[in-house]
């Protein structure tokens, strides 16, 4: 099936789906408390959302909705309910795939949605999975497969030592690198977080790592990956734009 990054947004379209990623509803309840306060960006998320909508009639969110882990505050209760109302309203589909800040979703959730387990699913070809988990045989039997979960970032440093970070894709090809998979796909495509809030993990940072056990596998050749900008311009391979500098947010996390 045909994957086209939705420009200038964190959100792919495979066929009649958009796929977005790491929504982390709820996160400004864990920056208030320490001492930060903002407004909710959930109204933003859903408006973006359903302006890039067009006439994609399926969505899927893939992974960390919620932001709590563990446990939930009273922000995620009161929103997470009006926001998947509005995109049921919007589209005949709506699935979650669980991601690792998912405890107790389906408390939060219409019974409308459907709650896709951390393993993953597929669309035609294309496997969809969070990433803080493996992936089930099926998916890894895909051409293609979608992660999250790294919140990508791609790191800038200037002459004088400044540093900055802009959200990325980052498309890698797997490796032949033996494994438990009989079959696995040809590249994977790790999305960029759907939140703006959120910190991410330079993907170009000589000392900085990956999370997830499929990052850590040896399986995807992670110095070939190109990244991309949200607004499509290819930086080239990961290998060539290699920085000094470890910066985690510490608002990404495990």
């Amino acid at each position: 099936m045909n994957i086209q990054p939705i420009h200038g947004h964190p959100a792919l379209r495979i066929g009649n789906t958009i796929v977005v990623a790491d929504l982390h509803i709820g996160v400004e309840s864990h920056l208030g408390s320490k001492g930060f306060h903002l407004p909710s960006r959930t109204p933003i998320m859903r408006d973006e959302l359903l302006s890039i909508s067009d006439d994609a009639t399926r969505l899927v969110v893939l992974g960390d909705v919620k932001d709590s882990v563990p446990g939930s505050t009273k922000q995620e209760f009161r929103e997470i309910p009006d926001f998947f109302q509005a995109m049921l309203e919007r589209f005949e589909i709506v699935d979650v795939v669980i991601g690792n800040h998912d405890t107790q979703i389906d408390e939060f959730l219409p019974k409308h949605v459907n709650i896709l387990p951390a393993s993953g699913m597929k669309i035609g070809d294309v496997g969809l999975v969070h990433g803080h988990t493996w992936p089930s045989a099926d998916v890894m039997s895909s051409r293609t497969l979608i992660t999250a979960h790294n919140h990508p970032n791609v790191m800038f440093r200037d002459g004088i030592g400044k540093r900055t970070t802009e959200p990325c894709w980052f498309r890698a090809p797997f490796n032949d690198t033996q494994s438990n998979y009989l079959q696995r796909p040809g590249e994977m495509i790790m999305m960029p977080s759907f939140n703006r809030l959120l910190g991410g993990s330079p993907v170009n940072v000589a000392e900085e790592g990956f999370l997830g056990p499929l990052m850590n596998s040896g399986m995807i050749d992670i110095d070939d990956a190109q990244i991309f900008l949200l607004d499509g311009i290819c930086l080239g391979k990961r290998k060539d734009i290699i920085v000094k500098g470890k910066e985690r947010s510490k608002y990404c996390k495990e």
